[in-house]
């Protein structure tokens, strides 16, 4: 195709992240043109740090799944403790490692440059002009001409949608570094006052008020830090979180490498699509919100989205087959999220103690799916909310409302007045004002062409 000039191809993506590679990647196998432009150096593209992502994921997007170095954290024990000090809860997590993400994104534009796409690092999005069969793209490497246009440029990158911004209440800032092990004895000793061995993960969640954790392990040479926190309920932010608990704890010492950012944990754009546009991952809020970790889902969805151009359905069929596979899950979550939101640490341990918030449900978040409680389990519950009648009051309305979610998603419906409808029932349903991505006109263009890589 060559790198300069004017050149027409059948996709064109914005962002060379992890979602936007794994699209390239996927689309170009499936025969198609393809160029993927990133304002960073391809080296510096997407997350920068470890992220727990379910091997699952990589089985449904049809990406083969992660060996050798790339699985950092592979096998970890983990523990799920309510506060500081609160009840502690085991979650095996066998099959949700933590990823070096720097490695997968490597692989995945390999991927992409092997299937024949072409990849343009520390190249500007400058314009964009929508036509009748093509869209215009202005670059600081010259014109392109696409059938298709992908934002993949992350929740601050170049809103081809016109994607609204995501409210404050609903944005995690995150943070993740991993760092030099100055002292293992004392490691070690901090470890052991919890119950475990070096090795494990301990999870302090309800630390900087609802919906924040505090997780770390601890290797033979290394700390891992992982913090979220959600700053507009008033709440320091994950950095802030992660580096005072570095400060005090002298075995910890200096970073090695890590980043973060802001997060968006509402459910999905109700439309992820307009005209020849398609938003995936963060740009399509493609988040998992129960701990808002995007990386598995956007593999998925750029499978779906290279699916769906593939066999001729387009960005609509993306859209519809997307929302009705995976976007009801990710809406019932989010209501589980908003309700979890506002709890304390001590509300998490009676939830923990009563059975209500158990090592299977735990583990269904981690893993991205609904949990199946067997009929053991079940039992559990149900006592646990007879026990916990204030627990009961509040939670069983949001399962009832969850479960409403999950029926509406089943039948996302194909037509864009018929999705307006549909959009007002969901939003009834969150307590919200209906949020629909425009069905046509040209988008506009409010930031560069990156995947977002902004510190928290």
């Amino acid at each position: 195709m060559g790198g300069r000039g004017l050149v027409q191809i059948d996709v064109a993506i914005v962002g060379a992240g992890t979602a936007g590679a794994a699209a390239a990647a996927l689309c170009a196998q499936r025969g198609m043109s393809v160029v993927c432009l990133d304002s960073k150096p391809l080296a510096g593209a997407g997350a920068r740090w470890l992220n727990g992502v379910p091997l699952s994921a990589f089985d449904v997007a049809g990406i083969p799944r992660p060996v050798g170095a790339e699985l950092a954290g592979a096998g970890h024990d983990f523990y799920l403790v309510a506060g500081w000090q609160g009840p502690k809860l085991a979650v095996a997590r066998g099959g949700v490692p933590e990823l070096d993400m720097r490695r997968l994104v490597a692989r995945l534009q390999d991927m992409a440059r092997d299937a024949g796409a072409e990849l343009w690092g520390g190249c500007t999005l400058q314009g964009v002009d929508e036509q009748p069969a093509r869209v215009g793209l202005s670059t600081e490497r010259g014109e392109l001409y696409a059938r298709w246009v992908v934002d993949a440029s992350g929740l601050e990158g170049a809103k081809l949608l016109r994607q609204e911004p995501v409210a404050g209440s609903d944005l995690c800032a995150a943070a993740q570094q991993v760092r030099q092990l100055e002292d293992p004895v004392a490691a070690a000793e901090f470890f052991a006052s919890y119950g475990v061995e070096v090795g494990a993960t301990l999870s302090f969640a309800g630390v900087a008020g609802g919906f924040s954790v505090l997780n770390v392990w601890c290797s033979d040479e290394q700390v891992g830090l992982l913090t979220g926190s959600i700053p507009a309920d008033g709440h320091c932010p994950g950095r802030e979180l992660l580096e005072d608990f570095a400060a005090e704890h002298s075995w910890i010492g200096e970073t090695i490498f890590g980043g973060g950012r802001m997060i968006p944990l509402r459910r999905p754009l109700t439309r992820l699509c307009s005209g020849r546009f398609a938003a995936l991952g963060d740009a399509g809020r493609q988040v998992f919100p129960a701990h808002g970790s995007g990386i598995g889902a956007g593999l998925v969805a750029a499978s779906v989205l290279a699916e769906s151009l593939a066999d001729g359905s387009g960005v609509e069929g993306y859209n519809h087959r997307w929302q009705r596979r995976h976007g009801g899950l990710m809406a019932a979550y989010d209501l589980f999220r908003r309700y979890s939101q506002g709890m304390d640490e001590h509300e998490l341990g009676v939830m923990i103690q009563s059975g209500l918030l158990d090592h299977e449900s735990v583990q269904a978040a981690m893993e991205q799916r609904l949990p199946s409680p067997d009929p053991a389990s079940l039992a559990r519950k149900l006592r646990g909310l007879a026990r916990s009648p204030r627990t009961a009051a509040s939670l069983v309305p949001v399962f009832v409302r969850m479960a409403r979610v999950l029926a509406l998603y089943a039948r996302y419906p194909e037509g864009q007045e018929a999705q307006r409808r549909w959009a007002r029932r969901v939003a009834r349903i969150f307590g919200e004002e209906p949020i629909l991505a425009p069905v046509s006109g040209r988008p506009s263009l409010t930031g560069p062409g990156q995947a977002d890589n902004s510190p928290a």
